[in-house]
Formats: C-alpha cells, sequence, structure tokens
C-alpha cells in the first residue's frame, strides 16, 4: 500500500474522498452487524503514523495503540471496558464529524458503528 503523502513531497489530501478499501472485520473482533474497516497510510512524521481510517456497520471490539485522532465523518460510540462509571458500567464516549480524541495505548475498547465512522489518526508506528 502506498502512502498518500510521502515524506519530502508538499502534497494534499480530500480526506473524505480519499479511497479506503473495506474489508470485514475479524469475526473474533465482532460483536454485531458486519463490520468492514480500512486503512488508508498518509505517511510518517518523525517515526509516527498517518492514516486514514473508516469503520462502517457494526459493533466490534480492540485493544488500543497511543493514539490521536480527528473524525472527518459519522459518528461511533466508543466504550472503555476497563473504565467504569459508578455504577459499574463502561464508561462510554460519542465521537463525531470535528471531534479530537486521544485514546492511550492498551485501552480495550469496544466500537458502535451505526453507518460509518471516518477519521485521521496520528500514532505510534
Amino acid at each position: 500500500m502506498s502512502e498518500l503523502l510521502p515524506e519530502g513531497a508538499n502534497l494534499s489530501v480530500s480526506g473524505l474522498e480519499a479511497d479506503v478499501e473495506l474489508e470485514a472485520v475479524d469475526a473474533a473482533d465482532t460483536i454485531s452487524g458486519s463490520p468492514e474497516q480500512g486503512v488508508a497510510e498518509l505517511g510518517s512524521i518523525g517515526g509516527t503514523a498517518l492514516g486514514i481510517w473508516e469503520l462502517r456497520g457494526g459493533t466490534v471490539t480492540d485493544t488500543e495503540v497511543d493514539e490521536l485522532f480527528v473524525v472527518l465523518s459519522g459518528g461511533a460510540t466508543i466504550e472503555f471496558l476497563d473504565e467504569t462509571r459508578a455504577d459499574g458500567s463502561p464508561r462510554m464516549v460519542e465521537v463525531k464529524a470535528g471531534d479530537v480524541m486521544r485514546l492511550v495505548a492498551g485501552s480495550r475498547t469496544r466500537w458502535s458503528v451505526e453507518d460509518h465512522i471516518r477519521k485521521v489518526y496520528i500514532a505510534e508506528a
């Protein structure tokens, strides 16, 4: 997979229109629906990976890496399975277009996406 914004080049790409090839999410990570996900690699800065990630149609689990992301379109409900509220239920965060969020490495999450979420991320490589 080639980088859309390779090092040493002054280029731009539409985060909303970039082609993100989707594949079925591994059955072991699928909770419900028929989710598909994909990544378009943008490149790297100082060893930090940059990309566009998209998830469609379902609920999946993940173990996060250190990451900062900006939601470009769509939205999701993210449950932090290792963090509980006073009533014992997982802490939840809803993100939508324009939101910026930080994820901490090792956090176990459940992403629920009704239609889609597309985000640009900066993450440890």
